[in-house]
């Protein structure tokens, strides 16, 4: 593991986006309620919010975090469904993993809920959206696909060991 032992605890967020492709006769089952093993949405839901807390059990060499708020939003968008979590710590690293694992995780008890109505449903891309603290400050992914970083030095909070 990287030593954080010299850097400084500040506030730090994260969020990330997990985009999950199904079918028609999927998001017709989900708008009526009718997936039969339930409530996919709060499944989902509760599954990012256990990842997001289990990080550093999952991650070879991540930090684990003492986190102090963690919201995972599952919206049906067209024949799409999208989920959104941010993750909030106050620490000497960042939660982009956290954030990272919780859409990763809830996009795949998603796929485990609707499975049985539909074998092709798909997570179509995983990614971190925005951080924001510590040292290297503010980052947004933008909407090109490219990087903006607040402090203007490009740098997106990974360590030159590559990890955190």
């Amino acid at each position: 593991m990287v030593d954080v032992s010299d850097k400084q605890v500040t506030a730090r967020r994260a969020s990330a986006l997990g985009v999950v492709a199904i079918s028609a006769e999927c998001a017709a089952l989900l708008r009526s309620g009718g997936v039969p093993k339930g409530d996919a949405f709060s499944v989902a839901r509760i599954a990012g919010i256990m990842a997001a807390k289990n990080t550093a059990q999952l991650i070879p060499l991540c930090h684990p975090l003492p986190l102090t708020g963690t919201t995972v939003e599952v919206e049906l968008v067209g024949e799409t469904v999208e989920i959104r979590t941010s993750v909030k710590t106050t620490s000497r690293t960042g939660v982009e993993m956290e954030a990272l694992t919780a859409a990763a995780v809830a996009c795949c008890a998603f796929i485990d809920m609707v499975k049985g109505v539909d074998r092709l449903a798909r997570i179509e891309r995983v990614e971190v959206v925005t951080k924001s603290g510590g040292r290297s400050g503010d980052w947004s992914r933008q909407t090109d696909g490219t990087n903006a970083a607040g402090s203007g030095d490009g740098d997106n909070g990974v360590d030159a060991g590559g990890s955190r």
